[in-house]
C-alpha cells in the first residue's frame, strides 16, 4: 500500500522538494520497518535542501534526522515487533531515506527501544537536539563543570540544541547565562530556566584580542565560528567548551593562549556516530534531566509533510525557536 513521503530530489544546480507516494520498495534493505510516528525539524534537514549542498549524500532523499514509531517488522530479538522506537544519527537522513515519511527501514544496530514512560512523541521533541545537549551536559561535568565553579554560557540558544540545553543545565543546578540575537525570546529562555540573557555580540567581544574577561566557567557552544573564538577568550581558568554546532561558520580563528594560559578544554560533541551502546545508556536516562513539561515548552509546532516546505526555510533563516515536530499522517 502507497504512503507519503517529503522528498528531495537534486538537479543540476537545484534542489526539489515535493511531497510523493512512495512504496516499500522504494525503502533501502533494513532489519527493521518502523512506522513512523513522528520526526522533527533540525538545521541538517534544511541544509539537504539547499543547492551545492554537502550533506546529502544520495538523490532522491527523504530527509529527516530523527524518527520515532512502532517496529511493524523486525529481524532481530533485540528490536521486538510492537516496540515503541527512537532512531536518529549515523546516516539516517542523509545517506538513508530519513523520518519525514510514514515509513522507514532502518539496520537494528541504530534502533533504541524507548524506555517505559517514554513516549514517540516525546522522544522525537526531545530527538537529535536534546540528546546533543544531555551529551554536551555529560562532557562538560567529565571536564570538571559543576554548578559550584560558576555561570555557565549557552550560545544559539533560542535553537532546538541551544534550549535543550538551557533547560538541562538548569535543572541540574547550573546557572545559565543564554546567548541570543533575538531580544523577543528573553522570557522564552527565562522561562526554560536561563537566570540571565545576553546579546550575542557581547559574546564574540573583541576578535582582536587573544584573551578577554574571564566570565564562564563552562559553555555549551551552538554557534561555531566568531561566537565561538569569543568564547574561548572568556573562559574562566581550567573551563570547557562543548561545542556542537556550525551555523555560525566552520572555521575557528582563536590563538594557543586559552588553552597554554589559562587552561581551557574544547570539547567535541558528536551526536551522529556515537556507538549504539553508549547511545540507548544515554536515553535510559534522558527523561530525568529533561521533564515532561520542559520539552512540551519548547514545542513550537506541529506540521505535517505539507508543511515542511515553508519551516525549511525558515529554519535555514534563524526564524524558528525550540522544535518543530513533524506528524507524517496529519493532512
Amino acid at each position: 500500500m502507497p504512503w507519503s513521503a517529503f522528498v528531495a530530489t537534486r538537479h543540476d544546480d537545484d534542489v526539489e522538494t515535493a511531497v510523493q507516494r512512495l512504496e516499500d520498495t522504494d525503502l533501502p534493505d533494513g532489519d527493521v520497518l518502523v512506522d513512523v510516528e513522528w520526526s522533527a525539524v533540525n538545521y541538517k534537514d534544511a541544509m539537504v535542501t539547499v543547492p551545492g549542498n554537502r550533506v546529502a549524500r544520495r538523490s532522491p532523499l527523504v530527509p529527516g534526522v530523527d524518527l520515532a514509531g512502532v517496529v511493524t517488522s523486525s529481524n532481530t530479538p533485540a528490536v521486538p515487533d510492537g516496540a515503541h522506537v527512537l532512531v536518529h544519527g549515523y546516516g539516517l537522513g542523509v545517506e538513508r531515506h530519513g523520518g519525514f515519511a510514514e515509513r522507514a527501514s532502518v539496520p537494528s544496530d541504530w534502533v533504541v527501544v524507548l524506555p517505559d514512560g517514554l513516549t514517540p512523541r516525546r522522544a522525537a521533541a526531545i530527538g537529535t537536539a536534546g540528546f546533543t545537549a544531555v551529551l554536551s551536559l555529560h562532557k562538560l561535568r567529565r571536564a570538571g563543570v559543576t554548578p559550584t565553579r560558576g555561570p555557565v554560557l549557552v550560545t544559539g540558544a533560542t535553537g532546538g540544541v541551544g534550549s535543550m540545553a538551557v533547560a538541562a543545565l538548569a535543572g541540574q543546578g547550573y546557572e545559565v547565562v543564554a546567548s541570543t540575537g533575538k531580544e523577543s525570546e528573553h522570557a522564552y529562555l527565562q522561562g526554560l530556566g536561563a537566570a540571565r540573557v545576553v546579546g550575542r555580540d557581547e559574546v564574540a567581544g573583541a576578535g582582536g584580542r587573544v584573551l578577554g574577561e574571564q566570565r564562564w566557567a563552562g559553555a555549551v557552544d551552538c554557534v561555531g565560528g566568531e561566537t565561538l573564538a569569543g568564547v574561548l577568550r572568556s573562559l574562566r581558568y581550567g573551563g570547557a567548551v562543548a561545542a556542537s554546532g556550525l551555523t555560525g561558520g566552520t572555521e575557528l580563528r582563536t590563538s594557543v593562549y586559552p588553552f597554554i594560559v589559562r587552561g581551557v578544554d574544547l570539547l567535541g560533541v558528536d551526536s551522529v556516530e556515537m556507538p549504539i551502546a553508549a547511545r540507548r545508556e544515554i536515553w535510559q536516562t534522558i527523561g530525568d534531566i529533561l521533564s515532561d513539561d520542559v520539552v512540551d515548552a519548547m514545542v513550537a509546532r506541529e506540521i505535517g509533510l505539507g508543511g515542511l516546505d515553508e519551516i525549511l526555510r525558515d529554519v535555514l533563516s534563524a526564524r524558528v525557536r525550540g522544535r518543530v515536530l513533524v506528524r507524517p499522517s496529519l493532512q
